[in-house]
């Protein structure tokens, strides 16, 4: 990761990661080429372009489907977590996927005409207001466009250009995109296909990812109403015994903040919840050599006080911490990013 426009440099845990991930889609692209060629035969055969096309199709919105799974999956296990690492990878490698169909499809059907391939598919369909005969790929389009914006962006350099907010925002898309290509699949290739199982196929999509995240959002949901007022100014938030050494627990206070707790040997500590490089929820992660280390991409703080180690800069909100009784207290007004705060100290002897 870097915040300066330069090549990302691959590490032997990202090659095997994209070595995989190629693997598996050249794999796939080979198979359902394979199969299509002996399942449709004779006077049902159909052209190498046409499966080519449906091979890159299917694959890209598979992929994409497996990405908004990555996202709840790690919530609800943390054993998906390096799958998250480099979704981004993932993500460039769904655009271009898509590219490549969207290519193939635009020079098989549009590319042999007096028009241009891409003003022949603008104008050749208008009938917007005919479902069985609506411009499916219009809707195609859209998401691919969303996608090739969210695949130009994926850097870190851009990240920093356009800050966290908005590159979120942009990329918080993905999900209008995945919208489309289910209305493009339903609209377009179901409309002439008689075997009810593609029709399953695309529901079951649907629900498997509507179902993970709705569970990892309910979830949350519950640890959110963990978070108790005691007293002003101090909130109830967990017991010793919730947190486990060396990792981190997320917690909503009343005013809906998050807030990321921290126990590191017989100390606890509370930071911002949100990681100052692209959001990722701190309180998922574990602690590193001493640093509070973000689930998603690895960036670090202090607990103590919010601070990325030298040389990076980056700074986080801290929050006071006390014991009581068993019980973890935090002060809910949070200080300025890299305030220090004396951690709260467990008494063992007392606690045990």
């Amino acid at each position: 990761m870097s915040a300066t426009f330069k090549l990302i440099s691959w590490t032997p845990y990202k090659k095997r990661y994209d070595l995989v991930m190629a693997g598996s889609i050249l794999s796939y692209l080979a198979i359902f080429f394979a199969v299509g060629k002996l399942r449709w035969r004779g006077d049902h055969s159909i052209s190498d372009e046409i499966l080519i096309m449906r091979a890159l199709g299917t694959c890209g919105f598979l992929m994409l489907n497996i990405i908004l799974c990555i996202g709840p999956l790690a919530r609800l296990n943390p054993r998906f977590l390096p799958l998250l690492y480099n979704r981004r990878h993932l993500g460039v490698a769904t655009f271009l996927i898509g590219l490549a169909h969207a290519v193939v499809g635009l020079g098989f059907y549009h590319g042999f005409g007096r028009l241009s391939p891409l003003v022949s598919l603008l104008t050749g369909n208008v009938q917007y207001r005919a479902i069985s005969a609506f411009p499916f790929e219009m809707l195609g389009l859209a998401a691919l466009l969303i996608l090739f914006a969210m695949a130009a962006t994926s850097h870190d350099f851009w990240l920093k250009k356009l800050t966290p907010t908005v590159w979120k925002t942009l990329h918080m898309l993905v999900y209008v995109a995945w919208a489309l290509l289910v209305m493009h699949v339903a609209l377009g290739a179901l409309q002439s296909e008689k075997n009810p199982i593609f029709s399953i196929l695309l529901f079951a999509a649907v629900v498997i990812v509507s179902t993970l995240h709705i569970a990892a959002g309910r979830r949350e949901r519950r640890n959110d109403r963990q978070a108790n007022p005691v007293e002003a100014n101090w909130v109830d938030v967990c017991a010793i015994d919730d947190l486990e050494s060396n990792h981190g627990k997320s917690i909503a206070l009343p005013a809906g903040e998050r807030v990321a707790i921290f126990r590191y040997g017989n100390k606890i500590s509370a930071i911002s919840n949100v990681c100052a490089h692209q959001g990722g929820p701190l309180g998922e992660g574990r602690i590193i050599d001493g640093c509070v280390t973000c689930p998603w991409h690895g960036f670090q703080y202090r607990p103590g006080d919010g601070c990325a180690p030298p040389p990076f800069t980056e700074k986080l909100p801290t929050y006071e911490v006390r014991v009581q009784r068993g019980r973890v207290l935090v002060n809910p007004e949070s200080l300025p990013a890299g305030t220090a705060v004396t951690a709260a100290e467990i008494d063992e002897v007392v606690h045990a």
